[in-house]
Parts: structure tokens; C-alpha cells; sequence
């Protein structure tokens, strides 16, 4: 039987720790690439379909403006280590938007991608929020 030491156990906790920073770092840099060139740009330069997803919706085209907006916002913010926690937060709010409109006006189907990146963003939101505490700090002094 092999006994694990205070000091054996340091090492294990922070490469587990750093592994899932880097992995946080690599969700964070994809999503916010989707949401920069895959969501963002196309609705800002009124691709085809994005305007019909909006004339769908029927809150005008203002709307697609805004959610585009607000996609970038969110993508630069997920590059951003202070910005992430708050960010992420906002996301999972615009996914939340996203699933109703997909459910109740589009096609029900879809409603489960944006489900998975809400998960996502929670995830990072949650991991992240000691960053969130600093910024905070900052706020409240």
C-alpha cells in the first residue's frame, strides 16, 4: 500500500488545476471565435439568412443589430480574464433567449444547441468567478 504525502499531493492538485485552466482557456478561445466570426458577423453584415431568421422572429431588424452586438460583446469578454465571469453570465442570458425563440418561434429542434453552450458558458462561469471577485473589489471600494 502506498501512502500519498502532503507534498506528493501539491503536484497532482496543481497540474489537475492548470490542465483544467487550459482547457477552460481553449473552450473560452473557441466559443468566442464562433460567436466573433460564425454569429456576430454575419447578422452585422446582413447575410441572407440572418435577416430572414429575424423576419421570422418579427421584432424587426434592429433586433439582429442587438444580438449581434451582444454576441460580440460576449466573445471579446471571454478573452478578456477579468471580463469572463460577467460575460459568461450574459451569454448564458442571450442562450436563454435564444432557446425560447427557437421553441416558440423558429424550429423546436434547434433549441438544444443553444442549451449545450449555456451549459458551457455556466461551466465557465462558475470556474471563473474568483476572477469575478476581484473585479467586484475593484467596484466596491
Amino acid at each position: 500500500m502506498t501512502t500519498v504525502t502532503e507534498a506528493q499531493a501539491v503536484p497532482a492538485t496543481t497540474t489537475r488545476r492548470r490542465a483544467v485552466d487550459i482547457t477552460l482557456w481553449t473552450v473560452q478561445i473557441l466559443l468566442a471565435a464562433f460567436l466573433l466570426i460564425a454569429s456576430a458577423a454575419p447578422k452585422f453584415a446582413g447575410q441572407r439568412d440572418a435577416v430572414e431568421t429575424f423576419d421570422k422572429i418579427g421584432w424587426g431588424q434592429w433586433f439582429r443589430y442587438l444580438t449581434g452586438a451582444i454576441e460580440a460583446a460576449g466573445g471579446i469578454g471571454l478573452l478578456v480574464p477579468r471580463l469572463v465571469t460577467p460575460a459568461a453570465i450574459g451569454l448564458i442570458g442571450l442562450m436563454a433567449g435564444a432557446v425560447l425563440t427557437q421553441i416558440l418561434v423558429l424550429d423546436p429542434v434547434w433549441a438544444l444547441l443553444p442549451v449545450v453552450y449555456g451549459v458551457l458558458f455556466a461551466v465557465i462561469a462558475w470556474y471563473r468567478r474568483p476572477q469575478a471577485t476581484s473585479l467586484l473589489d475593484r467596484f466596491t471600494r
